[in-house]
């Protein structure tokens, strides 16, 4: 028998095929770059639907009416199709996506990060999640909280969502019988990033990011005997693609 394997990948569909777990990431400024979520999300659910036991398709924080309206989902449903129909339907199936996930009951993986009003698992799978992301909130904070170097939880500088110390991470890892905590969310310029001494981990799967950011990027393997690497890898060349410089943006800073 072939060795069972988790991945763990964030998934950002405005670039031409990048396999994510977000599937409709922040846009770019250049219209041009608006034209493959609508393909990608495609894919993606094609791909659920046809191996429904292997691919768990996680929502993140882009996966919502209002935040594709403002970064080119809809436009491009619109321009496609004719009408929002199509728009409609897909944020529709939005709304039945899972938040979270468990890997072996050790790697709980989510697209943001943790919550002051959640301290089990339990609190999450008792969620009535079948509705729009709301704009404050414990499924809010689900898809908007990042980590950070500062104790306790703190105000998020993005307007949603919290950040949150070491001292949370370990404290619900060791409530809910966690090994680590995987997410999204962040730019991390080698494509992972450790947090909270190794409790946390961020993986961001699109190199090159927004075609100008210049990062690498990663997917999380989880082997049989729950060991864990991270598959770097690079953007596939493009002709007459400029020289980039591997510089974080100041969105990320």
């Amino acid at each position: 028998m072939p060795k069972k394997h988790a991945y763990y990948i964030d998934i950002v569909l405005h670039r031409k095929f990048q396999l994510t777990v977000n599937i409709l990431e922040r846009g770019f400024a250049e219209y041009k770059l608006y034209f493959y979520q609508l393909t990608d999300v495609k894919l993606l659910v094609a791909l659920k639907v046809r191996y429904p036991q292997r691919i768990t398709i996680l929502r993140g924080n882009h996966e919502s009416r209002q935040i594709t309206q403002v970064y080119g989902f809809y436009d491009e449903c619109l321009r496609k199709y004719g009408n929002a129909n199509v728009w409609k339907i897909f944020t529709d199936l939005f709304d039945f996506f899972p938040l979270t996930a468990l890997v072996e009951s050790e790697i709980f993986c989510l697209h943001g990060g943790l919550s002051p009003s959640i301290e089990t698992l339990d609190n999450i799978r008792n969620f009535d999640r079948v509705q729009e992301v709301p704009h404050e909130g414990p499924m809010c904070d689900l898809l908007w909280s990042d980590p950070d170097d500062r104790c306790g939880w703190g105000i998020s500088p993005r307007g949603a969502g919290y950040t949150f110390g070491q001292d949370i991470s370990e404290q619900f890892n060791h409530t809910n019988n966690l090994k680590l905590i995987a997410r999204a969310h962040q730019l991390v310029m080698e494509g992972f990033n450790w947090a909270h001494e190794q409790k946390v981990v961020t993986i961001f799967s699109a190199p090159n990011y927004c075609y100008r950011c210049g990062n690498m990027a990663s997917i999380l393997e989880v082997d049989d005997c729950k060991d864990h690497t991270f598959i770097q890898f690079e953007p596939a060349p493009r002709c007459g693609e400029p020289d980039v410089t591997r510089r974080t943006p100041d969105y990320f800073l």
